[in-house]
């Protein structure tokens, strides 16, 4: 025990400074999402909307949109791609308020992210119940580091919750399997009020591969109110947290109309 003791003491703090510092969030070097490149594009080609399995990249007229709440980070696009117009990026942060914020349109013009989530912000602590509505668990691996002592998600005041009568915020991840509908309605019909629902995962935002199948559903679109999505396959925890900081109003939306903003 004194060992480990001294072996603790020595090694110092093993928590990221991050979002509080700049010491990198340990992000850098992971690959992240497909980054468009409209300037290199042959939009009349269309092979990367060929490959892509969940139709993310769709093209109507020679002319593309790439929607990232449908993106599996497969990298497909950009190994088709012939003119390095789907690249690959380290682009991790994709957390948005409004789902048309992860679609990118030829033509689209950059707006400006919204400032709040238009609902009373939270200044203290929240309360997380986690609900898993079918996922292959590649999101909760990611949610499980959220508490080692590297990001350490109560240094925010940010918690997990067993059970959702003290949950402040639904945090969802699955395309909603038919199993999974009802306990996930129970689970935000026991929320108080006021109550938010954050998606997690592509599968959550959009249904990911399996979406639509007879099975599952598309994720959360037409079963609850979403506040918060969070695309990826799956996001990492850096992505978990700055979205949850999105939605607290202590960070702000790094993407608007599928782009990633400065």
């Amino acid at each position: 025990m004194a060992l480990w003791t001294l072996f603790g003491l020595s090694s110092g703090k093993a928590t990221t400074t991050w979002p509080a510092g700049d010491d990198a969030d340990g992000q850098d070097g992971l690959l992240g999402m497909p980054r468009y490149n409209p300037q290199a594009c042959d939009e009349g080609c269309g092979i990367c909307a060929e490959v892509c399995p969940t139709h993310a990249i769709e093209a109507h007229d020679d002319k593309l949109s790439v929607d990232y709440g449908r993106c599996v980070v497969c990298q497909l696009c950009t190994e088709a791609c012939p003119t390095g117009a789907m690249a690959p990026s380290n682009d991790w942060a994709f957390g948005v308020r409004d789902r048309e914020d992860l679609v990118w349109a030829s033509g689209a013009a950059l707006t400006a992210a919204p400032s709040g989530t238009g609902k009373r912000a939270f200044f203290r602590s929240l309360h997380v119940r986690h609900v898993d509505a079918g996922s292959c668990n590649g999101c909760e691996s990611e949610l499980q580091a959220l508490n080692n002592p590297f990001y350490n998600l109560h240094r925010l005041g940010i918690f997990f919750t067993p059970s959702p009568r003290f949950a402040d915020l639904l945090l969802v991840t699955g395309p909603v399997t038919r199993p999974m509908f009802e306990p996930l309605l129970a689970a935000y019909e026991a929320m108080p009020e006021p109550r938010w629902v954050m998606a997690v995962g592509t599968c959550a935002v959009s249904g990911g591969i399996p979406g639509g199948n007879y099975a599952c559903a598309t994720g959360l679109e037409g079963i609850l109110p979403v506040d918060l999505y969070l695309p990826g396959c799956p996001p990492n925890p850096a992505a978990i947290i700055d979205a949850l900081l999105i939605f607290l109003d202590r960070a702000p939306q790094r993407v608007s109309g599928g782009r990633v903003r400065g």
